[in-house]
C-alpha cells in the first residue's frame, strides 16, 4: 500500500507540498536511441572529467541533479546506493548540475549531505544539458557501451506529487540496467520524469517591458519572500535576482498551472483576508518576464525589501512557551512516519485567556503540519483529530494573526496540551523540537470567547474505486447569535472537494466557502475578511467529496474500502470553524460544543439555588474556583464573583445570573 510522504517545497508562493513537480511535460528528447558525443566538465573539486574517462565502463548512468529540488534531495542517497550496487558490474554513475543558480559550494554540500561518491560536474551554460535535451531534476540517462542513450526518464515512481509509493514502486532505472547487463533491450526506454525544471541560462530581451527590478520583485516580496528566505520553509530564497532567476521557468509553470500560490477557495463565494491568489495581471507579468529571458532590469527601480521579525510572528514576546516534549523527536531519512501525539502539562494553574498563539516548528524541513489541542481536566483520552479541543495549528506558509481586541480562547486550569505532529522525511535524518507560544489576555478585558467548533462525519465507508463519494455533516443549531471568523476544512489523500453553507432559521442557505479542488498538502484556514453575524438557530452544513479511484495520483490504494482514521491513508471529514460568542451570552450553557446542542435548548432561568447547591461541592456555603470542574462555569466565575474574593455566595450567583439574562 502506498504511504504518504508530503514533500515540503514550493517555488513561487507560500510553501508546503511539491508544487515544483509536473505530472507530464513535452515529448521525450530525441537523444533516446542516439549516441552522445564526448564532453568535458569540471567537478565541484575543480577536477576536469570527461565522458571518455569511462571508456571501460559497460554502462554509464548520467543523472541531472539540483541542490534544492526536493526530489533531487530525496534521490541523492538512492542514486549513491545504486552506484555502489552496480559498480562491480561495470556501471559508472555521473552527476551533472546544469542549474545556473547552484554554486560549486552548494554542489559540494549536496554531495556531502547525501554521501555521494560519484563525480558531480558543473554544467555552466547548460551545454551538456542541451546535448542530452535534459529537462528536469532528477532525470537520468543510461548510455550503452557505444554511449547510445538506451533509457531516459525517472529513477522510479516511489516518490510523486504529495505521496510515496515505495511498496508498489516500479524501479525503471534498475530494470533498465538489469536488462542491458543481461544483453536484452530495454522494455521501457522512456518514462516521463517528474521534478524541477533545470534553471538554464536564457537569452534576454533587453527591451522587455517587464523586469525583475520593476515588477517581479514586488510580486515576490508580497507573495513569496515570507517563506522563501533564510530560516523559513522555502527550500531556496527569492530575496534577490541572483536567487530567483534560475527558478524563473519553474515559477512560471506552477503559477500558470494554478498550483501556486496555494489558495484553493473559489472566488465566487466569500472574501478572505488571507487570500494568497494572484491577479490575472500578475500572472501575465510573470509569464512575460520568463518569455523574455527573465531580465533583471534597472536596479534603481527595486522596491524596498520587506522586513520580518526574527523568531516569533507574535506582536511581542510570548507570555508562555511550551515545548512538545523534553527531548527532540528523531525523523528518519525516508519512509512513512505515522502521526505523533505528544501530551504535555503546560502548568496552567488558573484559567487562561489566549489572545494569540503561534507554533514554531523546530525543523521546518520535515514538519508538515501541527495541531495543538486542549485536553481539559477529566477529559477523555486523546482520540486523534477532532478528539480534543482545537487551540491552534501550523501549516507551511501560515501567518499568525492575533484575535481581534476583546476576543480570546479560554483554556481551563489543569488542562493538558496535545501536540499532533505530521512529519515528512526529506532524504536525510533530522530532529525536531516544536514549541507553541501564547499571549494572554486579562479576563476582565475579554468580551467575546472564540471557540473552534466542527461538523463531523465519522461513518465514512468509501468504496474501492469510487471517484466522487459524498459525505455531509451539520453542526447543531446555535442557541445564541454568533460571529463566524474562519473556516478550516479537513480531509486526507482522497479528499476532492469541500463546501460550507450557513443554514439560517428560515431555512435559507448561504454558501460560505467552496473548495472545488481540495489539497491535503495545504491545511488552510480561510479567515473571513469581516466576521459574519448569524442569528440564533443558525447551523453550518458541510458536504465533501472523495476520489478513491486510480485517477487520483495521491491515492494510497484504490482497491480498498476507506474508513475514518488518523493516518493519511485513512480518511476524515471535519468542517472546523471559529465562532466568537459574547461572554455574557453563555448563561449556563457550555462554551464548548455550543452548536452541538439541540435547536431551542435553553438554560432554566429559575434554578439559581439548585445550581448553587450542585456546585458547592464541600457544602460550606460558598463556591470556590477549585470546586468547578466544568469549563463553562469556570469561564463565568470572574464575572459572577462581584467582590473579587474568589468566592461566590448564593446572592452573587443569583445576581450574576440575573445580570446575564437581562443582557
Amino acid at each position: 500500500m502506498r504511504r504518504l510522504r508530503l514533500i515540503c517545497c514550493c517555488v513561487a508562493m507560500a510553501m508546503g507540498q511539491i508544487p515544483v513537480l509536473a505530472d507530464e511535460h513535452p515529448a521525450p528528447p530525441a537523444t533516446v536511441g542516439k549516441p552522445i558525443a564526448d564532453f568535458q566538465l569540471t567537478d565541484y573539486r575543480g577536477r576536469d572529467v570527461s565522458l571518455a574517462d569511462f571508456k571501460d565502463s559497460r554502462l554509464v548512468v548520467v543523472a541531472f541533479l539540483g541542490t534544492d529540488c526536493p526530489l533531487a534531495k530525496l534521490y541523492g542517497g538512492r542514486l549513491q546506493e545504486l552506484s555502489a550496487n552496480y559498480a562491480p558490474q561495470g556501471v559508472t554513475f555521473l552527476g551533472i548540475n546544469a542549474n545556473r543558480q547552484d554554486t560549486l559550494t552548494q554542489i559540494a554540500a549536496y554531495a556531502r549531505r547525501h554521501g555521494i561518491e560519484f563525480p558531480i560536474l558543473k554544467d555552466g551554460g547548460n551545454k551538456v544539458a542541451d546535448l542530452f535535451q535534459a529537462q528536469r531534476t532528477p532525470e537520468v540517462f543510461v548510455l550503452d557501451p557505444q554511449r547510445v542513450v538506451r533509457y531516459w526518464g525517472r529513477i522510479d515512481d516511489a516518490f510523486g506529487i504529495g505521496y510515496v509509493n515505495e511498496a508498489q514502486a516500479t524501479y525503471f532505472l534498475r530494470d533498465a540496467l538489469d536488462e542491458l547487463l543481461a544483453g536484452k533491450p530495454v522494455s521501457r526506454s522512456v518514462e516521463t520524469s517528474v521534478g524541477c525544471l533545470i534553471g538554464r541560462v536564457r537569452d534576454v530581451n533587453p527591451n522587455s517591458p517587464v523586469t525583475y527590478s520593476d515588477q517581479i520583485a514586488r510580486i515576490f516580496n508580497a507573495h513569496c519572500v515570507g517563506c522563501h528566505r533564510a530560516g523559513e520553509i522555502g527550500p531556496f530564497a527569492l530575496t534577490n535576482y541572483e536567487e530567483a532567476v534560475g527558478w524563473a521557468e519553474m515559477i512560471r509553470e506552477v503559477v500558470n498551472d494554478k498550483r501556486m500560490p496555494p489558495w484553493h477557495a473559489s472566488p465566487e463565494h466569500g472574501k478572505f483576508r488571507n487570500d494568497r491568489s494572484l491577479s490575472a495581471e500578475q500572472i501575465e507579468q510573470i509569464d512575460q518576464w520568463v518569455r523574455n529571458g527573465a531580465p533583471e532590469g534597472d536596479r534603481s527601480k527595486l522596491p524596498e525589501p520587506p522586513t520580518f521579525l526574527d523568531g516569533w510572528q507574535l506582536p511581542r514576546a510570548p507570555d508562555k512557551v511550551v515545548a512538545m516534549r523534553s527531548r527532540p523527536f528523531s525523523v528518519p531519512a525516508t519512509g512513512e512516519v505515522r502521526y505523533q501525539h505528544f501530551e504535555v502539562d503546560p502548568g496552567f494553574d488558573e484559567d487562561v485567556y489566549i489572545s494569540a498563539a503561534e507554533i514554531i516548528p523546530g525543523n521546518r524541513e520535515v514538519v508538515h503540519h501541527v495541531l495543538v489541542l486542549v485536553k481539559p481536566p477529566g477529559g477523555s483520552a486523546f482520540a486523534g483529530a477532532g478528539g480534543g479541543e482545537f487551540l491552534v495549528g501550523y501549516v507551511p506558509g501560515s501567518r499568525v494573526e492575533p484575535l481581534p481586541p476583546g476576543m480570546a480562547k479560554m483554556v481551563p486550569a489543569g488542562s493538558k496540551l496535545i501536540f499532533q505532529m505530521h512529519y515528512t522525511p526529506n532524504g536525510t535524518a533530522q530532529e525536531d523540537m516544536t514549541r507553541v507560544g501564547f499571549l494572554f489576555a486579562k479576563p476582565e478585558d475579554v468580551d467575546h470567547v472564540v471557540m473552534t467548533q466542527n461538523a463531523v462525519h465519522r461513518n465514512l465507508e468509501i468504496p474501492p474505486g469510487a471517484d466522487n463519494y459524498e459525505a455531509s455533516a451539520s453542526s447543531g443549531a446555535s442557541p445564541i447569535p454568533i460571529k463566524l471568523l474562519a473556516l478550516m476544512p479537513h480531509m486526507h489523500l482522497r479528499g476532492k472537494s469541500f463546501r460550507y453553507e450557513a443554514v439560517l432559521p428560515d431555512k435559507s442557505r448561504e454558501v460560505l466557502l467552496d473548495v472545488p479542488a481540495y489539497d491535503f498538502n495545504w491545511q488552510t484556514a480561510y479567515r473571513l475578511a469581516e466576521p459574519l453575524e448569524f442569528p440564533a438557530g443558525t447551523r453550518l452544513y458541510c458536504v465533501a467529496h472523495y476520489d478513491n479511484s486510480e485517477r487520483n495520483p495521491a491515492n494510497p490504494d484504490p482497491t480498498v474500502e476507506v474508513k475514518w482514521g488518523d493516518q493519511t491513508y485513512e480518511e476524515m471529514m471535519i468542517g472546523y470553524f471559529d465562532v466568537a460568542i459574547p461572554i455574557d451570552a453563555f448563561g449556563d450553557q457550555a462554551p464548548r460544543g455550543l452548536m452541538r446542542r439541540k435547536p431551542g435548548e435553553r438554560v432554566q432561568e429559575n434554578a439559581a439555588m439548585a445550581l448553587f447547591r450542585r456546585l458547592d461541592a464541600n457544602g460550606d456555603g460558598v463556591i470556590e474556583l477549585d470546586e468547578l470542574t466544568d469549563p463553562r462555569h469556570r469561564l463565568l466565575f470572574p464575572r459572577i464573583d462581584a467582590d473579587k474574593d474568589r468566592k461566590i455566595t448564593p446572592a452573587e450567583l443569583e445576581a450574576g445570573l440575573e445580570a446575564l439574562r437581562s443582557r
